[in-house]
């Protein structure tokens, strides 16, 4: 079984991207996601803009995956237009390029690793360090791991702490958060004047709260599962990281399709320049990349990985408090 350097290594063939594939995915998720916000506004009778309301919600996670590939270099990178194109829609969905690019990248670098700064992900601490919190300290630490958070993360996680507190650390590094505020606020208040409360809440509301939840959800669990490892900083690898502290979040194809193949997430973690239509070719033709836990939409699996909220280097496991 191959390991470190020789099992990033074998991940580089399936680096290689097709552009006409990635204008295809890029370009035609583009033109849905506009037609279906188009119809939330549009159309009647209600229930109508309701399903275009939910399908604007999984249209935004599948063009996110886009967005968040081609931060990563991995598909369309010397491209202006594409540069453009995700510039905006980093800022239409609060999560502009100033911040995201910075904590993602952290968190690949540091994924599963104690005692680090827990920017770009969902904090996580030992039981020792927790049984020595203040309480303020204990409820702030499981206020961030809460369903609650999760469920709410187009307001907690997208707006306040992607945009608000990165404006109010850092002005003049994250001005494009600022933007991002100004721009969503004043597209609400477009809508409201013009469509009423109703035009609001399908057209902006109902789509940013769907997509930064399973957004959120998805990122939690993905790294927070029964079967997950954390590693001490000299015990740490970043395959080992990949492979045994990031899951493979098995789903249908429609899904898959809605998420833009990050169930396959071991795979991206692995190699972040794999493109996300080439994932799954690239655990298939890799064993090492096979033998990983699983996660699911399953009740049990959404309460067993939601329970979890500290790392036990006693049994080596992470359980609830």
């Amino acid at each position: 079984m191959r390991t470190g350097k020789d099992l990033i290594l074998a991940s580089k063939p399936f680096t290689r991207e097709n552009k006409t594939k990635s204008w295809l995915y890029t370009l035609s998720t583009l033109f849905f996601l506009i037609i279906s916000l188009v119809s939330t506004y549009t159309f009647e009778p209600i229930f109508v803009r309701l399903f275009f309301s939910v399908l604007s919600g999984l249209l935004l996670v599948r063009m996110f995956v886009i967005y968040h590939d081609h931060q990563h270099h991995a598909i369309l990178n010397s491209s202006k237009t594409a540069e453009f194109i995700m510039y905006w829609f980093g800022i239409y969905i609060l999560a502009p390029t100033s911040i995201w690019k910075r904590s993602h990248d952290f968190h690949h670098k540091h994924n599963s690793k104690l005692h680090v700064s827990d920017v770009g992900s969902f904090p996580t601490i030992t039981k020792e360090e927790f049984e020595a919190l203040s309480k303020s300290d204990r409820f702030k630490y499981l206020a961030a791991r809460h369903p609650i958070n999760i469920l709410v993360g187009y307001i907690t996680i997208f707006m306040f702490s992607f945009c608000v507190n990165s404006i109010v650390k850092s002005p003049k590094k994250h001005w494009d958060c600022g933007y991002a505020l100004i721009i969503h606020f004043a597209f609400g208040a477009f809508l409201v004047v013009n469509g009423g409360v109703v035009a609001l809440l399908l057209t902006l509301v109902l789509p940013h709260l769907i997509a930064c939840m399973l957004g959120c959800y998805l990122f939690y669990v993905q790294h927070n599962f029964p079967g997950a490892s954390f590693k001490l900083r000299e015990n740490w690898s970043y395959d080992f990281a990949a492979t045994h502290s990031s899951s493979f979040f098995k789903m249908n194809p429609v899904m898959n399709w809605f998420t833009g193949n990050i169930g396959f997430h071991h795979v991206h973690h692995l190699n972040s320049r794999i493109p996300f239509y080439r994932l799954e070719e690239a655990m298939n033709a890799i064993p090492e990349l096979q033998n990983v836990q699983v996660t699911t939409f399953s009740p049990r699996c959404v309460y067993s990985a939601l329970r979890l909220k500290v790392w036990d280097p006693e049994s080596d496991q992470l359980i609830p408090v």
